[in-house]
């Protein structure tokens, strides 16, 4: 699977393409969205318009291409954090985040740290439950620890906790990169795990994957419940 990812993630562009189309269902809030590894504005920009079609206010991450963490990880996230709260102050309303893969995990992490500020969680095929290794994307995740061989057992367990906001975790099975069991969020009153069938870099196109999006962010504020999936 690790080998089809660049194909897979081509027709899940193109299903893109000529598949869901945006309604506008948005109530205007402010979302930003944070790119996988090696990933920057241009590779959102499909999953940044729809969203912006669908009524929300949509935000870049404007940290360039993601190459990982600079420096200390919770010092770096400082400016991220600060980002968040400025949005919530200039729009007088909380913040929905949305993660690709690594960008996932900076979301679930801000979430943590400015909670007041944050609206809901959305990560894409962030395997935060096994960021200690067992799939391909272990060895990219390793820069949160600044390429030591492991994560240590402290962050790991800190990084599986759930943000105190609502959270929601999309992963595929037929992911080629990162282990789908990975992605799983304990079910809760507010948190909730949705599986889709698309490629781990076709995340943010798959159509499949959008409607889950919008239909998450389209929950008044304060009336979050967890996705009604059709039989």
């Amino acid at each position: 699977m690790l080998a089809t990812e660049p194909l897979r993630a081509l027709f899940d562009y193109f299903g893109a393409r000529v598949g869901s189309q945006p309604s506008h269902v948005g109530d205007g809030h402010p979302v930003v969205v944070y790119p996988g590894l090696g990933a920057g504005a241009f590779n959102t920009s499909h999953l940044r318009s729809f969203l912006k079609d669908s009524g929300f206010t949509v935000h870049d991450w404007e940290g360039g291409v993601n190459t990982g963490p600079e420096g200390i990880f919770d010092d770096w996230l400082g400016s991220l954090d600060d980002r968040v709260r400025d949005l919530h102050r200039s729009h007088e309303r909380k913040v929905s985040l949305i993660g690709w893969s690594l960008g996932g995990v900076y979301a679930r992490e801000i979430a943590k740290r400015c909670p007041g500020s944050v609206r809901q969680v959305i990560t894409l095929g962030t395997p935060f439950a096994s960021l200690g290794g067992g799939n391909h994307a272990g060895t990219v995740f390793k820069l949160l620890n600044k390429d030591k061989a492991h994560l240590p057992p402290d962050l790991q367990a800190r990084l599986r906790e759930r943000p105190p906001v609502p959270t929601t975790s999309v992963y595929s099975k037929s992911d080629g990169i990162v282990s789908w069991r990975g992605c799983i969020e304990k079910k809760t009153e507010r948190s909730e795990s949705v599986e889709v069938s698309a490629s781990h870099l076709g995340m943010v196109t798959h159509p499949q994957v959008l409607r889950v999006i919008v239909d998450r962010l389209s929950q008044p504020e304060g009336k979050w419940r967890p996705l009604k999936v059709p039989r």
